[in-house]
Parts: structure tokens; C-alpha cells; sequence
């Protein structure tokens, strides 16, 4: 089977989709805002076709919605609908996990080991920004690691809501309660433990949905 290098044009889509969805997890792009292809365009120096198939997949992710007359604009948080969405990441997560302690290579259990002390010395910090990109970090290992494309489909979107969510709330949040429960995670992979590398997942899915319940009275 060929495997075949990504063109150009899929590379800066790529590239466009992890910019936006950035600026809207970190509320650069805030909830209800409105914006348009060619202001993206101007401001990230990418194309209009690569951004418009950019957002594209952010519509699909329900990061981004498009009404008649009105134009573009980002999605609301509705908390509601977020308790629903932690229903279906715990799912998710706990696939991925248990499926990675089985099939992780020896690089991406030494990668994990190395980004769960990377993630809980940045909590320590409170260093929110470096925590949510050594988040996404841990999350593409496993994802990879999972050698599950469809759950990793279904799951990747969730994660950018929840990042979204905590910078949103992120008053409510305890940054190194949760590291350490990522951490753990990350560490049950690591150690090919597919047993706890479940619970650890549930046990972090726990602690999100009490902190979005928390919200619910912010």
C-alpha cells in the first residue's frame, strides 16, 4: 500500500486547522464571535482555500457554525450539552487508553513518561498555556498509539471542547489535581497496565465533570 505525502495544500489546511482551532480553544476567538475567511486569511498569511477547508472541519467539530445572511461566527458553551459530551469522551478515552497499554511502542511509552512530569511541573507553575499544549501533546500520543482511527476520529473534537471549557472556567479548575490525574494516564500506558490505564481515564473523566458541574453555579 502506498502511503503518500501530503500535498501542499492539505499541509497548510492542516496547518490553518490547528491555528484556528487554537484560537478558539484559547478564546482569542471568543464564543459568538463573528469573523470571516479573508480576515483568517489576512491574519494567519494561509489562503483562502486551505482556510475555508479548515473550517469546514471546524464546522464538523461544532466549533464553528454558519448562519444564512449572518455569516461565520464560533459556537456558545452550553454546559448542558457539555455533560453530554463528557458521556461520550469517557467512552472514547478509555478505549484509547486501554487499547494504547497494549499497542504503544517503546518511543511513545518513553514520550509519555517524559510529558506526564512535563505537564504536572507546568500545573505547578500554573502555567495554563503550556499545560494545554502538552494536553494536546499526550492526547496525539495516545491517539497514535491506539492504532484505533475511528475512535480517535470521534474523540479528537471532544478534547478541543473540554480545552476550550477550562479556559473558559478555568477559575473553578484545580491545575495540578488535574495534571496529576492526567499524568496518571499517561503513566498506566507507559507501563503497559491496560487495566488502570482505564480507570485512570474514568478517574480523569470523573474530575472533569465535577469541575463543568462546578460551572454550572460560576
Amino acid at each position: 500500500m502506498m502511503n503518500e505525502q501530503p500535498t501542499e495544500k492539505q499541509s497548510l489546511a492542516e496547518k490553518a486547522y490547528v491555528l484556528i482551532e487554537e484560537m478558539i480553544v484559547t478564546l482569542k476567538l471568543a464564543p459568538g464571535s463573528h469573523f470571516s475567511e479573508g480576515e483568517l486569511s489576512h491574519q494567519l498569511g494561509i489562503g483562502r482555500t486551505p482556510i475555508r477547508e479548515a473550517l469546514q472541519r471546524l464546522a464538523t467539530d461544532r466549533l464553528i457554525a454558519t448562519v444564512p445572511r449572518r455569516g461565520m461566527f464560533v459556537t456558545e458553551i452550553n454546559i448542558t450539552e457539555h455533560l453530554a459530551l463528557l458521556e461520550t469522551r469517557r467512552i472514547l478515552d478509555r478505549l484509547i487508553a486501554s487499547r494504547a497499554s497494549k499497542r504503544a511502542g517503546d518511543g511513545q511509552r518513553a514520550r509519555l513518561r517524559d510529558c506526564a512530569s512535563e505537564i504536572v511541573s507546568a500545573a505547578a507553575e500554573q502555567n495554563l498555556d503550556s499545560f494545554m499544549r502538552l494536553d494536546r501533546q499526550c492526547d496525539e500520543i495516545l491517539e497514535h498509539a491506539s492504532r484505533n482511527p475511528f475512535a480517535v476520529r470521534a474523540g479528537a473534537p471532544l478534547h478541543a471542547h473540554c480545552r476550550r471549557f477550562w479556559y473558559r472556567y478555568q477559575e473553578n479548575g484545580d491545575l495540578p489535581k488535574s495534571a496529576r490525574l492526567h499524568a496518571d494516564v499517561m503513566l498506566a500506558v507507559a507501563a503497559g497496565n491496560e487495566s488502570e490505564a482505564a480507570a485512570a481515564s474514568d478517574r480523569l473523566t470523573d474530575y472533569l465533570d465535577e469541575f463543568a458541574r462546578a460551572a454550572i453555579e460560576f
